[in-house]
């Protein structure tokens, strides 16, 4: 009883959630509650209590600073014509019914990664695809599904993701590592889930017509345009350039040094920072940048809106985490997985499928990485023993467990807040397909999804991850169970 008295605020915060609040209020009223819970019933001190939460911030606030060169870059990106180019060499080749949803999942993916943001390139995509879907016939379930997987896609492996920073952060993991231990399986995943929409096209016996961007956007309603320039000022201009037919070639070179930096495992604010000053040279050069002040005003713009939702966010979910380790609240969970788990690749599947729950009472990636990377850690590092070396690689499984479980997990989940977000402006952008998909359309038909999610569970276990360059997790006798 005291057990799940104690972890009753993660109930709290997930009841609070599901009732419509936003985390920047459910999260502090959840922390008031779990101070209450550790002052009644673990005799902990109140200010013992915020000690500890404040200590748990810590080890967030160099997150901070790299959140404010990704919203940076990614604005930076979008508004100076690198995102536009990409789109635009993507198109270039002329799409069918049965390619359209294919290559939306390429041209979103590597879009996410170059931004960022997964919301941010799905409103960005979603007029040209959708309305693009529309002009050659194809089919409205698969191009959302792929739109939304691919925009998710860099939210998983992207530098400038803060669901991969924070993601990684909380395991005390470097992000290019993550991104290279990561970095086949996400690639593998995303071939397969190209194959997988394609061969679901040819199925579906879609046509063979050609169309092109410019028809696309063309056909964009004024009250979409209007949405758009409230809501998401830098996917007007993304959407006006392509258009125009985008700039130049040379406009993809700030997104190819920073992925050639991050491969390199240079420190990753000086990848972002490569981003900025590649997007600022080239655009000077294409036109885009015509006011070095004016770029700068931007990029502190930028700065701005990164210090505002996520990170006030972060704060309030990362002292909550704080105050529910400081009473011991989830040794339970842990004592639970303990007893089910027989080997460490055992202990790593039940660390993914914690995530996967977590994110589904949550509601929200960032609330589960946020709260469950803690829990999966101190499981790991209190029940495995092994070296350094060793023990560095399963942090890195962990990250990429909170982070996958989260981006890819939300689009499996008929609640989840990343599903609302993308049907909402599935419909605002293409009113014709209010009346013809459903969320649960979308979850049945998200390929990559079902691929990452399932395929990183399945691997985990089996061990057969071994297949996989630097994806291979150590197991016994390089690390050994030890039951506490």
């Amino acid at each position: 009883m005291l057990a799940l008295i104690k972890l009753s605020p993660v109930l709290v915060l997930g009841i609070l959630m599901r009732l419509g609040l936003d985390i920047l209020l459910a999260a502090p009223l959840a922390m008031v509650y779990a101070i209450l819970i550790g002052m009644i019933f673990a005799h902990v001190r109140f200010n013992d209590l915020m000690d500890a939460a404040i200590e748990n911030l810590k080890h967030i606030l160099v997150v901070f600073l790299i959140l404010q060169m990704a919203y940076a870059v990614a604005t930076c990106f979008m508004e100076t014509g690198v995102a536009a180019e990409i789109i635009t060499i993507a198109l270039s080749l002329g799409l069918t019914a049965k390619l359209v949803a294919a290559v939306a999942l390429i041209v979103t993916a590597i879009l996410s990664i170059a931004t960022g943001t997964s919301w941010g390139t799905f409103a960005a995509c979603a007029p040209i695809f959708l309305w693009l879907n529309h002009i050659v016939g194809g089919s409205i379930v698969l191009t959302i599904s792929a739109i939304a997987g691919g925009s998710c896609f860099g939210d998983n492996i992207g530098l400038i993701s803060d669901t991969t920073v924070v993601s990684s952060s909380l395991q005390g993991v470097v992000i290019t590592d993550r991104v290279r231990h990561q970095g086949v399986w996400s690639f593998l995943c995303l071939i397969c889930g190209v194959a997988a929409f394609y061969f679901a096209a040819v199925n579906m016996g879609l046509p063979d017509t050609v169309g092109n961007a410019n028809e696309a956007i063309a056909q964009i309603p004024s009250s979409v345009w209007d949405a758009l320039q409230e809501k998401r000022p830098a996917a007007v201009t993304l959407l006006k350039q392509v258009q125009a037919g985008g700039l130049s070639w040379y406009m993809v070179i700030p997104l190819i040094a920073v992925l050639v930096l991050a491969g390199m495992g240079v420190n990753t604010l000086i990848c972002l920072g490569s981003g900025i000053l590649g997007s600022l040279i080239c655009g000077y050069f294409a036109g885009t940048v015509t006011d070095i002040m004016k770029f700068l005003e931007m990029v502190q713009s930028s700065f701005a809106d990164a210090g505002s939702w996520v990170i006030v966010m972060m704060l309030w979910i990362g002292a909550f985490g704080g105050v529910m380790r400081r009473m011991d609240a989830f040794d339970a969970i842990a004592a639970l997985v303990m007893k089910c788990v027989h080997n460490v690749k055992q202990l790593m599947f039940a660390n993914g499928l914690l995530c996967l729950v977590g994110n589904a009472a949550l509601a929200d990636e960032m609330a589960q990485i946020v709260t469950m990377s803690p829990i999966i850690k101190d499981l790991t590092e209190r029940n495995v023993k092994g070296d350094p070396k060793a023990m560095y690689k399963l942090a890195l499984r962990n990250a990429t467990f909170a982070d996958a479980m989260g981006v890819f997990g939300s689009q499996l989940i008929p609640w989840h807040v990343y599903l609302a977000f993308f049907i909402g402006i599935a419909y605002a952008v293409y009113p014709v397909s209010e009346s013809t998909v459903s969320v649960t359309d979308i979850i049945l038909h998200n390929y990559l999804a079902w691929i990452a999610v399932l395929s990183m569970l399945i691997l985990t276990v089996t061990g057969l991850d071994r297949f996989i360059p630097l994806f291979r997790l150590p197991s016994e006798p390089e690390v050994q169970l030890i039951k506490e």
